[in-house]
């Protein structure tokens, strides 16, 4: 999100047929614990010992606003899950972005506790299904629709059921919907795992290939050799002179 953030952004954009796994461990574990652009406000670190400033950076908010194809989140310990959705991935044409939450035992122990806890995962984890009512809940009593441009949760309770709750679209090609998911964001709203968008689009592979085949069929095969004696040329003779060939 820092360092290869431009490179990210062109990769997702261009639709290149490469797979890239983000974990997000909200922290720089490899250089002993510094806060990192996904560590929330008011972390303390050897880098920000009374506390980071900065507002985290939202790597599914980038990917979708890149266009990119292809965004799922999925967490470390729920491994069926993860499994499942790099899979997904792995069969997408295109490029697939993938932000996996990871605990770092050593300097981020517990940083997604809020939902993978035994405890809270069922009331913290939304669990997103295409062509499936986007409810959760251990007892799945709660759900989430859109209202506008806003996202809200409904208690069943309240005389609410799986019919007022938004149906999830991974496919739909305006990406509003994903947009809002990613920026479901606790304690108020439970977090989203899964596919958040899968768009059938041609990949960046793809178009070259056809603009290939498209001017060998418009211009024949071509030769090396017509190639090279294509363009301007120039002699260069022994004496060191140069003509126009």
């Amino acid at each position: 999100m820092s360092i290869g953030g431009n490179h990210l952004i062109h990769v997702l954009r261009r639709n290149v047929g490469v797979k890239i796994l983000m974990f997000n461990n909200r922290i720089y574990g490899l250089t002993k614990g510094q806060y990192s652009p996904t560590s929330e406000v008011g972390k303390r670190t050897k880098s920000t010992p009374v506390g980071s400033l900065d507002t985290p950076f939202n790597p599914l908010s980038l990917a979708i606003g890149a266009g990119a194809t292809f965004v799922a989140r999925s967490v470390d310990i729920y491994q069926a899950h993860l499994r499942d959705t790099l899979l997904r991935a792995a069969e997408h044409e295109g490029t697939a972005f993938i932000e996996i939450y990871q605990n770092c035992n050593i300097f981020n122990d517990k940083a997604f506790a809020y939902m993978t806890e035994k405890q809270v995962r069922d009331e913290q984890s939304l669990f997103l299904e295409h062509g499936q009512p986007l409810v959760f809940g251990k007892d799945k009593d709660r759900g989430v629709r859109v209202v506008g441009t806003e996202v809200e949760v409904l208690r069943f309770s309240d005389g609410f059921s799986a019919d007022d709750c938004l149906v999830w679209d991974e496919t739909n090609p305006n990406p509003t919907a994903a947009f809002m998911m990613a920026q479901m964001l606790p304690p108020e709203m439970p977090t989203p795992v899964g596919v958040m968008r899968a768009i059938d689009s041609l990949s960046y592979d793809q178009r070259v290939v056809g603009q290939i085949d498209s001017e060998v069929e418009s211009r024949g095969q071509g030769t090396l050799e017509e190639l090279i004696y294509s363009g301007e040329l120039w002699n260069v003779e022994a004496d060191g002179s140069v003509s126009g060939a």
